[in-house]
């Protein structure tokens, strides 16, 4: 089969919707799905399997691996790369048995400039992720979180609702980020920390009212494994040291180690953001 040919087979096998926007030199693979006023502009690849829907905007140049499902309405900017069986703005749903309330269908997921999106990592819809934020394989970012840019979400990594994080983070495999938590500008934190945000371990109506994650302030760093117990502050570049379990706030430039976590010294200061 010459390339003519090939081509020509490629478009026999794509279901293209209609009033499709499709700008110059765009690649689709064999088996793409293309939803009803979609807009693909310059340069876009996007290859085999893939599902774009109703609506979603793809930017120039931005490269769309095998299998993605990207989902209504959703926004991806110019130079966006989105690997292998991603799913980018799915809709939340409940368990039947959840207590949660039912907040609807959420707003569009807005992927910006320059972000990269690893493989079979999922970002739902209502996520914003700010220019050249990176997500290894495997991440879930949930519904209403926003990322800050040049951020680096690890593999496996996992970001519940309604979370801020700032920018230049870097949070590293496996870590897990509980729901309403604020995590500022310039935090690590490292593989395999547990935040949590319910005093009351899944009983009682009243926990609702006191649900809160972890506040983490510009440069504050959490050390391998850490623990933190619902609400606490982790002020301005203070520091966890692996291991520990943070059942109270830390305050800035603090060096904090243990169980429960105790102040051992101030962090050295060639260590503080002003020195980097």
């Amino acid at each position: 089969m010459g390339i003519k040919d090939d081509k020509r087979a490629a478009a026999e096998l794509q279901v293209l919707g209609q009033d499709i926007r499709m700008g110059e030199q765009v690649k689709l693979g064999y088996f793409c799905v293309i939803g009803d006023g979609v807009t693909i502009e310059d340069g876009v690849c996007i290859g085999d399997g893939s599902i774009i829907g109703a609506g979603a905007v793809i930017g120039k140049g931005a490269v769309i691996g095998r299998h993605v499902i990207i989902e209504e309405k959703t926004v991806l900017c110019d130079g966006v790369t989105i690997m292998d069986q991603a799913v980018i703005g799915k809709q939340p749903f409940r368990a039947k048995r959840s207590v949660l309330q039912d907040r609807g269908s959420q707003d569009p997921c807005i992927i910006e400039k320059g972000c990269t999106i690893g493989t079979a990592s999922i970002v739902y819809a209502g996520a914003v992720l700010e220019q050249d934020v990176f997500i290894a394989d495997l991440a879930t970012v949930r519904e209403r979180v926003r990322v800050g840019a040049a951020t680096i979400i690890g593999r496996g990594a996992s970001i519940e609702n309604d979370c801020t994080v700032g920018a230049r983070c870097k949070l590293e495999t496996n870590c897990y980020i509980t729901a309403y938590s604020t995590i500022g500008d310039d935090v690590f934190v490292a593989p395999g920390v547990i935040t949590s945000n319910d005093n009351f371990i899944g009983r009682t109506k009243e926990r609702f009212k006191w649900m809160k994650g972890i506040t983490v302030k510009k440069g504050g760093r959490l050390g391998a494994g850490v623990v933190t117990l619902p609400g606490v502050v982790i002020e301005e570049e203070a520091v966890v040291a692996a291991g520990s379990v943070v059942t109270k706030d830390v305050e800035g430039q603090q060096l904090v180690m243990g169980i429960p976590a105790r102040v051992l010294r101030q962090v050295a200061e060639e260590q503080l953001l002003q020195h980097q």
